[in-house]
């Protein structure tokens, strides 16, 4: 169990205490459930008013923020602090490097032995394998393919041929990276198949979630650039590019031959039409049906897409359509009537 001083923990991150920095913290808590002993958070100002209830021994807050009492851990970004003290407090387990046995590994595969393989893996020839690369059951390692230093391939991971993953990569389990993009000639019709030759590539840093796939691409390669984050159950086509640091969230399909920005964020089962280009720093609302190209830094809704604002006018008014359409019915009436007594002279 790891133990650590409040000052102890203020230094590891760059934090000022305020209050007993010589308070003893035995684990990382929930700010409801947290009690002696305890470290907990404050990220949201919505839940400041639960520093006076909390009963944990110390809690993380951002500048500016006080409460008489109360042992107090200053950093400029808590929530982020939060999760480097959940990795010191829970590291994870590392098994033994080397093949195990059960594992198998074919001739020309070039397999570090600081990697940890475990039973049930299979490397084809001519893949390479990094140092502290670590291979769960099931994993599957196409030929060619590369798994850089220190990646993570978690149980029924599949790496097709000639496909790279980075260094510090996480693929959760159930991943398919460089699978056949779905590229037919005479669609509908014959359905002739097209060629899948080119590749995925991973940078460095990426963590993709369970049962995510990604297609290789028809020629050259589908691109997951660095520090991207990528969740559960997301499409991705072939020839796709996703930004450096993006986020793109649960369900999401993204059509071939699109191109994410840096830092854009797509919100959960949106779609996006292939063969556009979505500038930096775009923020995506959940839902939305992505139709066109978008310039850098905007934040867009909605099926077809439209400006974040101007959805919100738009949704605002659904709720008073059936009252709207009764309004209009009533004045057609009446213009109906006006009309009839203009047609005969009669007086208005």
């Amino acid at each position: 169990m790891v133990k650590k001083t409040l000052n102890e923990i203020a230094a590891f991150l760059g934090a000022e205490v305020s209050g007993d920095g010589g308070v003893v913290i035995e684990r990382i808590s929930g700010i409801d459930e947290a009690g002696p002993g305890d470290l907990t958070f404050v990220a949201n100002a919505k839940y400041r008013k639960k520093l006076e209830t909390t009963a944990a021994d110390a809690v993380l807050v951002a500048p500016g923020t006080t409460c008489a009492g109360k042992n107090l851990l200053v950093v400029s970004d808590p929530y982020a602090a939060f999760g480097r003290l959940l990795a010191l407090f829970h590291p994870e387990e590392e098994a033994p490097a080397g093949i195990q046995p059960g594992a198998h590994i074919e001739a020309g595969a070039d397999v570090s032995p600081e990697a940890v393989v475990y039973p049930g893996v299979h490397v084809c020839r001519g893949a390479r394998i990094a140092r502290r690369a670590v291979l769960y059951p099931g994993v599957f390692i196409g030929r060619e393919a590369v798994v850089g230093e220190g990646s993570i391939l978690y149980p029924r991971v599949t790496l097709y041929r000639r496909c790279v993953v980075g260094k510090g990569v996480v693929l959760h389990a159930g991943v398919v990276v460089g699978s056949d993009g779905f590229g037919f000639a005479r669609p509908g019709r014959e359905n002739v198949k097209i060629p899948q030759i080119g590749i995925v590539q991973i940078d460095d840093d990426v963590e993709i979630g369970a049962n995510t796939t990604i297609d290789r691409g028809t020629l050259g390669k589908t691109w997951i650039q660095q520090g991207a984050k990528i969740d559960n159950l997301v499409q991705i086509a072939h020839n796709v590019v996703i930004g450096a640091y993006s986020i793109v969230v649960a369900q999401v399909g993204i059509s071939g031959s699109t191109q994410l920005g840096q830092g854009v964020i797509v919100g959960g089962q949106s779609g996006i039409v292939g063969h556009i280009r979505i500038g930096d720093h775009t923020m995506v609302a959940a839902g939305s049906g992505v139709h066109k190209d978008i310039p850098p830094g905007q934040i867009v809704a909605g099926a077809p897409h439209l400006p974040h604002r101007e959805w919100l006018k738009m949704e605002a008014c659904l709720p008073k359509l059936p009252e709207m359409r009764t309004t209009l019915a009533a004045l057609q009436r009446r213009l109906e009537a006006l009309e009839k007594k203009i047609e005969k002279k009669e007086p208005l």
